[in-house]
């Protein structure tokens, strides 16, 4: 049987990792497959090359499908390349599932992602479904996922209607700031710091990224994102070859598990509980389920360009 929510593919120039999460993807023989790929650097010896074995790769359709390709033959960097790809996916479907090449998602992710697609489709609370989850070991949920007010991005998936909201410049910004507007949303006078100077650099055009204009989007419309009790994606990312996860971490190659048949929670909120953890633990660092150096390690959890400005260092 096909896979008939659309699912969005992001490629750049890693042939191991992409052979491996576009294996991932062909099993689920989905019926469109959107595929977004961003152009080899100037200067960068045999980039070229990788960047035409990746493309390579993820042209062995073997099944019935719908391939869209939106393929730059020059580098637009991390920014304007997935900020218009994902524009371009969304001028295409009304829903999808974003993968990125480095992140390898059990195979039950998919299927929660189109039920939840399709529980909160109309539903302008929800913004985000995400494949992740980085509570601690012992952690444990009744139902099999929960609300936080962070969008993890190592595979997600969302809709039209919540992209439509997403403003790659963050033109709201300075407006925001200045009425105090996220000393009221956060609670932490840190956490408040910290995303301050990120979407001071977003907004000032120094930053080359494009997730923290989604958080910001998530944020400013007081969007909830679905996480699951479960972590679903292993980020192969880590290493040598990265863009920003340059060295290993205890994100790194996160066990994942599957998730089974969903028990919905009975309610739609933020749980505080969860985001307390996340915020002391991955955005400022003070607690670790693994080793003391969890939240300055843990660079990407909310994207390839998280990292810790003016706190940790």
């Amino acid at each position: 049987m096909q896979f008939q929510t659309p699912i969005a593919l992001i490629v750049f120039n890693r042939p191991d990792v992409t052979e491996r999460v576009f294996a991932a993807v062909s099993a689920q023989k989905p019926a469109k497959l959107l595929i977004i790929a961003d152009g080899p650097r100037p200067g960068r010896e045999g980039e070229a090359e990788k960047c035409r074995t990746v493309r390579e790769i993820v042209s062995r359709i073997d099944w019935p499908c719908e391939v869209l390709t939106n393929y730059s033959e020059q580098n637009l960097g991390c920014k304007r390349r997935v900020s218009s790809g994902i524009d371009w996916v969304f001028q295409q479907v009304e829903e999808a599932i974003i993968v990125e090449d480095d992140c390898l998602p059990d195979p039950s992710f998919f299927g929660f992602c189109q039920s939840l697609l399709e529980r909160y489709r109309d539903d302008p609370r929800l913004m985000h479904i995400t494949g992740d989850n980085f509570q601690p070991p012992n952690w444990s949920c009744p139902y099999s996922y929960y609300f936080s007010r962070y969008a993890s991005i190592w595979g997600w998936a969302t809709w039209r209607r919540a992209w439509k909201l997403y403003d790659v410049n963050i033109s709201r910004w300075p407006q925001l700031k200045s009425s105090g507007w996220l000393s009221t949303y956060l609670s932490d006078p840190r956490e408040v710091q910290f995303w301050t100077q990120n979407f001071d650099k977003v907004h000032a055009g120094t930053y080359d990224t494009w997730d923290h204009q989604w958080t910001f989007a998530c944020f400013s419309n007081q969007g909830l994102a679905a996480t699951p009790a479960v972590n679903l994606v292993r980020n192969l990312g880590f290493g040598a070859a990265a863009t920003h996860t340059t060295e290993p971490g205890p994100l790194a190659n996160r066990a994942t598990g599957s998730i089974g048949s969903l028990v919905h929670p009975p309610t739609v909120q933020a749980s505080s509980g969860e985001d307390d953890f996340v915020s002391r633990s991955i955005i400022l660092g003070e607690t670790s389920p693994a080793d003391s150096n969890f939240g300055d390690r843990a660079k990407r959890v909310f994207g390839k360009a998280a990292r810790r400005i003016g706190l940790r260092r």
